[in-house]
């Protein structure tokens, strides 16, 4: 089963005061992060740590029992591919640098202005993804693992390097990233799009648009659509393809032309 999504998982929260709990996640909240678990007593983390996907984790650096400077290098240690965010009231540069030093991925200090700490998280989110995948594409390819050969049926072939690509096409399919796919005319690229959609598990269609010979204005209008009166013509609403392919794949073939 692949690992679930790190904008599915929840970010965790632990500080010994109740009342920066609650702000900070009602901030992360107002900023679309929507899976939120808090901690006011930092010796419930790592048993939760070991049983729980977490994206990020946010510190506060003095706590009772144990505080976040010595929960970092635990952290640290035990789930390298999860970034911490350190958060105190205290402004003492060293404490900073030796924060990062330790492996944190940012330090922030209270009241953390909301856009920073939106920003921050989700950079840490992205972060998460990022490694995730990497580690998603290593175990196929060190593992020669290929979980749905039948997504790449219609692509005929004995080569061990498109067996290569098939695995990359499978690792990344999940990952919500764009995806390009380079290659002459008739090898095959629309084929490898359906592969990537079909793997993907998105519940709406694939939609595929050939932008060849489109100029500006035609290419936007597809894409986009427009409302009746819009411009001079325009007699009807148009739905553009980027709405029509909403919850699925938009595949934009020949865009390199």
């Amino acid at each position: 089963m692949p690992p679930q999504k790190p904008s599915t998982i929840p970010v965790v929260l632990v500080d010994d005061e109740q009342s920066v709990l609650l702000s900070t996640r009602m901030i992360l909240l107002s900023g679309g992060i929507r899976n939120v678990q808090t901690f006011d007593d930092s010796r419930d983390l790592m048993p939760y740590l070991e049983s729980h996907e977490v994206s990020v984790v946010v510190l506060d650096l003095f706590m009772p029992y144990i505080p976040g400077n010595k929960l970092l290098p635990e952290i640290v240690r035990a789930f390298p591919d999860l970034p911490v965010v350190m958060m105190t009231a205290s402004q003492e540069i060293e404490s900073a640098v030796q924060c990062m030093k330790e492996g944190a991925f940012d330090y922030l200090v209270k009241p953390v202005e909301e856009n920073r700490l939106i920003s921050c998280i989700k950079r840490a989110m992205e972060l998460r993804a990022l490694r995730q995948q990497v580690d998603t594409l290593k175990r196929y390819l060190i593992t020669d693992h290929l979980e749905h050969g039948e997504a790449f049926s219609r692509i005929v072939t004995v080569s061990r390097k498109m067996r290569t690509l098939f695995q990359y096409a499978e690792a990344v399919s999940e990952s919500g990233e764009p995806v390009l796919i380079s290659g002459e005319t008739g090898t095959g690229k629309e084929l490898f799009a359906a592969a990537v959609h079909e793997l993907s598990n998105r519940a709406g269609p694939l939609v595929t648009l050939n932008v060849a010979g489109l100029d500006d204005a035609l290419f936007s209008d597809t894409l986009f659509g427009h409302k009746k009166g819009a411009f001079s013509g325009a007699e009807s609403s148009r739905e553009g393809l980027v709405a029509q392919a909403s919850g699925g794949t938009l595949f934009l073939d020949e865009i390199g032309d």
